[in-house]
């Protein structure tokens, strides 16, 4: 483990004020450049409990600075606690939490909120994905709704239903906690993968695949660590087939953190994933965040050693960043605020990172604070981290256009930058949306650049809509130095 400090390390900028706690985020889709990002909480911008039919969103645009805050009622939805999903055209699908059956849908082009048909099931703490078809995907959700029995179901944005798949059991993928099932189907780790299949990589011990055609299926896809389930463990797709996790805790609330940190591979449907053991994180982290970045490193950022929602106890302030091609973690430069229970960290178009949120504590309706977190633990707030790779004073790359925004997959992306393209490589990056350590939406794919002339490259998609998700990507040049340009949005559809 080495350990950076300053510009080596990495640079927080200062703490930006926020008139809610960021519990969940939203990168809001735009060409060329996204540079919006949605916040929000509970019915209220400190507090939640109970369906209130209400949720208090905060919208921040990292170029300029500005702030503004919206209350969202027209859908009757508190989307406290929900799964969340992006659409091939952007548009973003918010499920259950606080009011269990309901379903939301956002537009980014007309920055409007509409309700979708209930879910069949209610559900809380639920995780979705968007699969390859362009469907949604969710199963579990115990926090809200009944105890139990959460099966998968799928939404279709074309006739805007959810179906039941009886057969996409949840028995497989509990956890086991000294809570109950209350805990044990939350927060899945979903990856969306081809023909309509799901690989569910934890936090339970065991992993399986989903199947969503017909009335649903699971099989076993083996076990990623026979000692410990990882609730709350961070987990992302850094590559093609790629599965890096790590942290958690055995149990939800009460439990030491885990430092624990894994690589899963999968390529065919149904077959078992390969896992290898990775060396420990330095800091065992409950509660942690993760982000992919541009040059497939990955940062993790927040967590505490003891898991304890509503508390800041052994808050780690220090993210490492771990190198897939070395599996080594280095240690960076501390961030300022604890970002524990209700923290999010999120990529932004820059190659930046926001980091922000944390505590938000239970109003039981009388408007007193039932956990006695307030000014303690409660941060409407968050920082931006500019990474290593841009303090090196090494030049960005830079993309002045791309020949269409729009593709599918096994298009291409004609592109020409601004200067000499020698030497740079591409990535497309998912476009995230992020709560409760899930980030379904984000994933990484390494694109070969194919030379025309000095400044002009043809970069050629996957065909398989497995591994390019329908949705908005970031699209990143990466010079040969490691520096990422600012990412223009591409949209990939089917």
């Amino acid at each position: 483990m080495k350990t950076r400090t300053t510009a080596e390390g990495g640079i927080w900028g200062p703490v930006i004020d926020f008139p809610i706690i960021p519990v969940a985020a939203y990168i809001v889709p735009e060409y060329p450049e996204s540079h919006r990002m949605m916040v929000f909480s509970a019915f209220s911008p400190n507090s939640f409990g109970g369906d209130r039919g209400r949720t208090q969103f905060a919208e921040f645009d990292h170029r300029t600075g500005t702030i503004s805050e919206r209350q969202v009622a027209e859908t009757q939805h508190d989307m406290f606690c929900p799964g969340m999903s992006s659409l091939a055209d952007g548009r973003l699908v918010i499920t259950g939490g606080s009011n269990a059956e309901r379903t939301s849908i956002y537009n980014p082009d007309l920055n409007t909120f509409t309700q979708g048909v209930n879910m069949q099931i209610a559900r809380g703490y639920q995780s979705s994905t968007t699969l390859s078809n362009g469907k949604v995907f969710t199963i579990g959700g115990s926090w809200s709704g009944a105890l139990g029995g959460k099966n998968g179901e799928i939404y279709d944005p074309a006739t805007n239903l959810w179906t039941l798949l009886p057969g996409a059991a949840v028995e497989p993928m509990l956890t086991y906690d000294h809570e109950g099932i209350f805990r044990e189907d939350n927060h899945a780790w979903l990856f969306a993968w081809r023909n309509g299949s799901v690989f569910q990589a934890g936090p339970s011990k065991a992993m399986n695949w989903y199947y969503t055609d017909g009335g649903g299926g699971v099989t076993p896809a083996g076990i990623r660590d026979s000692v410990n389930d990882a609730m709350c463990g961070v987990n992302v797709m850094y590559d093609v087939g790629k599965i890096f996790s790590a942290g958690g805790a055995q149990y939800y609330y009460k439990a030491p953190g885990l430092s624990s940190a894994h690589l899963i591979s999968i390529d065919q449907i149904g077959a078992p994933a390969t896992v290898e053991r990775l060396p420990d994180m330095k800091y065992a982290r409950a509660f942690a965040n993760v982000v992919v970045l541009p040059d497939g490193k990955i940062l993790i950022t927040g967590g505490q050693g003891w898991a304890e929602g509503f508390t800041d106890l052994n808050p780690i302030f220090s993210p490492e960043l771990f190198d897939p091609a070395t599996k080594t973690f280095t240690e960076l430069s501390p961030e300022a605020v604890p970002r524990n229970y209700h923290s999010v960290s999120i990529l932004l178009a820059d190659g930046t990172v926001f980091s922000g949120g944390g505590g938000l504590c239970f109003d039981d309706g009388t408007g007193a604070v039932s956990q006695h977190c307030r000014d303690t633990v409660d941060h409407p707030n968050g920082q931006i981290f500019t990474p290593p790779y841009l303090t090196t004073g090494a030049a960005r790359p830079v993309i002045s256009r791309i020949a269409t925004t729009i593709v599918a997959p096994g298009g291409e992306l004609r592109v020409t930058m601004e200067g000499t393209a020698e030497g740079v490589t591409f990535s497309l990056i998912r476009i995230g949306s992020v709560t409760h350590s899930i980030n379904s939406d984000q994933r990484r794919v390494p694109l070969t650049p194919e030379p025309t002339n000095g400044v002009d490259v043809v970069l050629q998609l996957p065909g398989d809509s497995g591994i390019v998700l329908p949705g908005a990507w970031y699209l990143f040049a990466v010079s040969a130095q490691g520096v990422p340009s600012v990412a223009k949005t591409v949209f990939v559809r089917l």
